[in-house]
């Protein structure tokens, strides 16, 4: 008999909530069965909630995540996933590097204004009224 986990374990074991799982389970990603109310996940849903996880680390949405889920149940091989999971992550890859690249320039900016903030702070100070 394969081990089977309850939404609180696998809630306790990858640190998300109960309500995670349940929105998890609604969108397709994992699919467990019921013993009247209780949910009971299969080490299938438990390989497949670690993938998910890893993937919305990653940035991939959730319907990206369940399309190359999609592939994978539907595929004879895996070389259609990986080639699919290969271009979604280059195209993440490219979205990070721009946002990688407008960060700097926004900090460039910041830092430069910061410096003329400085500078009129330090000039304004040395200053002295007019008197009359």
């Amino acid at each position: 008999m394969s081990k089977t986990y309850t939404i609180s374990d696998l809630a306790r074991e990858f640190d998300v909530t109960t309500r995670t799982l349940r929105h998890y389970e609604d969108q397709g990603l994992v699919t467990p069965t019921r013993d009247g109310i209780n949910r009971i996940f299969s080490h299938r849903d438990r390989v497949r909630l670690k993938l998910a996880l890893r993937g919305k680390r990653l940035g991939f949405s959730l319907n990206e995540i369940r399309e190359l889920f999609q592939l994978y149940d539907l595929a004879h091989d895996d070389r259609r996933q990986l080639e699919e999971f290969a271009v979604k992550l280059e195209r993440r890859r490219a979205q990070l590097e721009q946002q990688r690249e407008d960060v700097e320039i926004m900090l460039n900016e910041i830092n430069f204004f910061a410096g003329q903030c400085q500078r009129l702070l330090t000039e304004s100070g040395r200053e002295k009224p007019v008197t009359t």
